[in-house]
């Protein structure tokens, strides 16, 4: 794979403001499954090596079990996951994947059913973030760490 720039040393000040988005989101009431749940899919769908792997490690730390991190992929099909938990990942697909319908009234109100506007509006910005990262890493071809 060809070496390519690296936005922290590039473009400190960019680097600094993604980071800041992360420092916003460990104020939030998000749980850490949630946020690693939210992390794991939408760099699934984007196919972000760099974060999987980043991710996936996190979450295990975090005690999250080897199961579910395989099934995430298809989360519909198992009942390994809450109800909660599928309300975000149905938010995490539809806005990564916005391209083809955006978020839907459906999911939207599913997570209204169980969480208040500020924890939605937290996973959004959760899901926001991650797509941005995953699409720097993917641009500049971070490598995972061997």
């Amino acid at each position: 794979m060809e070496k390519r720039l690296n936005i922290y040393e590039t473009e400190p000040a960019g680097y600094k403001a993604m980071m800041g988005l992360e420092g916003y989101l460990a104020t939030t009431q998000l749980t850490k499954t949630h946020k690693e749940l939210i992390k794991i899919r939408a760099s699934q769908i984007n196919g972000c090596a760099f974060c999987i792997d980043m991710h996936t490690k996190d979450a295990l730390k975090n005690g999250e079990t080897n199961q579910r991190i395989f099934l995430l992929n298809a989360w519909r099909e198992t009942d390994l996951f809450t109800a909660e938990e599928k309300a975000i990942l149905a938010i995490t697909e539809e806005m990564t994947l916005i391209h083809q319908h955006g978020l839907s009234d459906a999911s939207y109100q599913q997570a209204l059913q169980f969480f208040d506007k500020n924890y939605v509006a937290q996973i959004i910005m959760a899901v926001v973030t991650i797509n941005a990262w995953n699409r720097i890493a993917i641009s500049t071809q971070l490598e995972v760490p061997r």
